[in-house]
């Protein structure tokens, strides 16, 4: 075989695996594109739910009475925000939520490790504001209860992580299953330090079930679609139809340089 032969099929070669090389990053692009679709359809879906879910749950009675006690720690107006961060982070994000929701679980699992990194870095600071849409659209007292004790987690130093236990263990919708009480003591066992009398007594009593209705009352005053409702510094987040975890990042990345 000739020099000029041997040169021509290297050459081929050569062109052959930069197609190759396009073709796996194009396609990884469109596995990217299809994954954040998803999300944002799923919480598309959310939206809808979550306006019946608002319109129902005005007349229903909250089943909780006496003063609203607002966790440890809580923030802005009322106390119904559960702060995580420092409070230097340039920039905010603010999540209602519902831990008997799908959508919130959904958003959950494409943006948690994102949310964690830019919140450990000191890039980010979130406030989380719970909300029983659920329990008005559907009936039970999960969202009240998972959110109560929630806010007890929050007054041991313990909210993150069992917030996030919330979510990887959460029941189907149409379940009930975190207004048990024992189920939601049960689940503190996955977090360290946790799970001791004060927290139990604190779940068994609804110590913040009042405070939680207030947080509800407030998302409705809002006139919010439905849940999650993400707002970055204000701004809802899934109006961008284009959101990814990824672009969250570039946003808050900039904030943080300008």
């Amino acid at each position: 075989m000739s020099e000029k032969n041997r040169e021509g099929k290297r050459n081929a070669r050569e062109r052959l695996a930069v197609e190759r090389q396009k073709q796996k990053a194009a396609d990884k692009r469109r596995r990217t594109l299809i994954v954040g679709a998803s999300v944002v359809c799923v919480l598309a879906l959310a939206t809808v739910v979550g306006v019946l879910a608002a319109n129902a749950g005005k007349s229903g009675k909250s089943g909780a009475s006496g003063p609203a006690i607002a966790p440890s720690g809580a923030t802005g107006k009322g106390a119904l925000a559960i702060p995580v961060g420092k409070g230097s982070a340039k920039s905010t994000l603010t999540v209602w939520e519902d831990f008997r929701c799908p959508a919130c679980r959904a958003f959950e699992t494409a943006y948690r490790p994102t949310i964690h990194q830019l919140v450990d870095a000191g890039r980010l600071k979130v406030e989380y504001r719970l909300v029983t849409l659920i329990d008005g659209n559907l009936g039970g007292s999960g969202s009240r209860s998972a959110a109560n004790a929630a806010a007890c987690a929050q007054d041991a130093g313990k909210f993150s992580s069992y917030h996030d236990v919330l979510y990887d263990n959460q029941p189907k919708e149409t379940q009930d299953t975190y207004a048990d009480n024992a189920k939601l003591i049960e689940l503190s066992g996955k977090v360290g330090g946790l799970d001791g009398p004060a927290f139990q007594k604190c779940v068994k009593d609804g110590t913040h079930d009042s405070w939680v209705v207030k947080s509800n009352d407030a998302f409705q005053s809002a006139r919010f679609s439905g849940t999650p409702t993400v707002l970055l510094d204000g701004k809802n987040l899934f109006e961008d139809r284009t959101m990814t975890p990824a672009k969250l990042k570039q946003m808050v990345e900039a904030a943080g340089k300008s």
